[in-house]
């Protein structure tokens, strides 16, 4: 089963599947679940190995310090299994019935050394996973290249959601028939979609709050969860940045709302940070929270040519939170009555669309840019590269013309289409510009 028990519901991930298909991997390696905190990660493999395994083995390095002595002797199988025998003699260690899962494994170098080990022996099942594995380079670069499969969980997306509310399989493949003959979605279905989308983007992907609402409705409480969970994330710059970038850290990180919704240049400036701001000061800031995990960047290109990355520049960038529900933990409550309501105006509309769009680009895997013409000033809000092809996409917050968009692609005539996601229904230009509801985002 692909479904994860929240409460009273049943929360489908799709994580779920790509750990299965590990599973059926022929002499698979170790994997690694990556992810912000707070994501599911711990949960989803405690339910998963209910589910497939007779037996789960679970070490979190955080809770049980002391078995790192397990790991700290002569790290072949079987002498780390003798070694989780006696430490848990009421566990049963069997190959292909057993899953070991190693859970905060950054609290432990030698577990983590053990991983080329248990890949190499391949009689056991081993998942690891933990929060901030990227902020000590050493750590980082020491997992055993060659014996680990990496899988990364990001928050629920809007297709999640969807399920999480009831919605079947077959009205997805339903609202999808819509999108693949780009033809009008009756008003009806529109409407009603158009009103998920605005609750979700006020709820965001963390499961905790997600849950909540399906079981209460009441954004209150789900305000209480986003802020918990945003001072979650400030401890966890407190606790483990340096004391070099404690404070800066988190002062770029709060920033994040005024740069992405208080003005219309989206662009992170450090100016926002604090007055006067400057790179030289602030951008080792910036590295520390991608590789904590806490934010992900889309960077300017100055070609929108195949491939981008040869375009990117590191110095200018949009940074986003990991999940729309920090962003909504920044700002005050009536941002979110505001959302569900659909009574935003002026620059906060237009940029909680945008980042509602980059995250589900994100979530989706896609690496994300956005582009600047230094001649015409005109800016494409997000370009990616799908199927070996860019594809520039523009957000509106109504439904006004992409004017941007289109003298892009009149210029570029190797970019056979875009996307202009906009409150509105589908339609299809003569210029190779395809409007689509913002809410198809989750399906392209």
């Amino acid at each position: 089963m692909n479904f994860i028990i929240l409460g009273c519901i049943m929360l489908k991930r799709k994580a779920v599947t790509s750990i299965k298909n590990w599973i059926n991997t022929k002499n698979k390696k170790c994997l690694v679940v990556q992810g912000a905190r707070q994501t599911g990660k711990t949960y989803i493999i405690e339910r998963f190995a209910e589910d497939n395994y007779e037996e789960l083995l679970e070490i979190n390095f955080k809770q049980m310090a002391s078995a790192a002595d397990i790991f700290s002797g002569d790290l072949t199988v079987d002498n780390m299994v003798m070694a989780m025998r006696f430490r848990f003699p009421e566990k049963k260690i069997l190959p292909g019935k057993t899953l070991i899962f190693l859970d905060e494994i950054q609290e432990c170098q030698e577990a983590i050394t053990s991983l080329k080990f248990w890949a190499i022996d391949n009689r056991y099942d081993v998942i690891v996973s933990g929060s901030l594995l990227g902020i000590d380079y050493k750590r980082a670069s020491s997992y055993p290249v060659g014996y680990v499969d990496y899988l990364r969980m990001y928050g629920i997306d809007f297709e999640e959601f969807l399920w999480g509310m009831g919605i079947s399989e077959d009205m997805i493949v339903n609202l999808c028939g819509y999108l693949e003959s780009k033809t009008v979605i009756p008003e009806a279905i529109h409407s009603q979609m158009m009103n998920y989308y605005r609750q979700y983007i006020a709820i965001g992907g963390m499961p905790e709050a997600v849950q909540k609402y399906v079981d209460t409705k009441d954004f209150r409480e789900i305000d209480k969860i986003q802020r918990s969970l945003l001072l979650g994330y400030q401890y966890d710059i407190a606790h483990y940045a340096t004391a070099e970038e404690k404070v800066k850290a988190e002062k770029c990180y709060l920033s994040l709302a005024k740069q992405l919704l208080d003005k219309e240049n989206h662009k992170f400036q450090y100016k926002e940070v604090e007055h006067g701001g400057r790179a030289q000061k602030y951008f080792s800031s910036i590295e520390w929270l991608l590789r904590a995990d806490m934010v992900h960047l889309s960077k300017l290109v100055t070609d929108v040519r195949f491939d981008l990355d040869d375009y990117a520049r590191d110095d200018f960038f949009r940074a986003y939170t990991t999940d729309l529900s920090l962003l909504m933990a920044m700002k005050d409550f009536s941002l979110k009555q505001h959302i569900v309501e659909n009574t935003l105006e002026g620059n906060s509309k237009g940029g909680i669309y945008e980042y509602a769009i980059t995250d589900a680009l994100y979530k989706k895997g896609y690496q994300l840019y956005f582009y600047k013409n230094e001649t015409t000033k005109r800016e494409i809000d997000v370009v990616i590269q799908k199927d070996g092809m860019v594809v520039p996409i523009e957000v509106k917050g109504g439904n006004t013309r992409a004017n941007s968009l289109k003298s892009l692609m009149k210029n570029h005539k190797d970019i056979s289409y875009g996307y202009k996601f906009a409150d509105g229904n589908i339609g299809v230009g003569e210029d190779g510009i395809i409007t689509l509801p913002l809410y198809m985002i989750a399906f392209i």
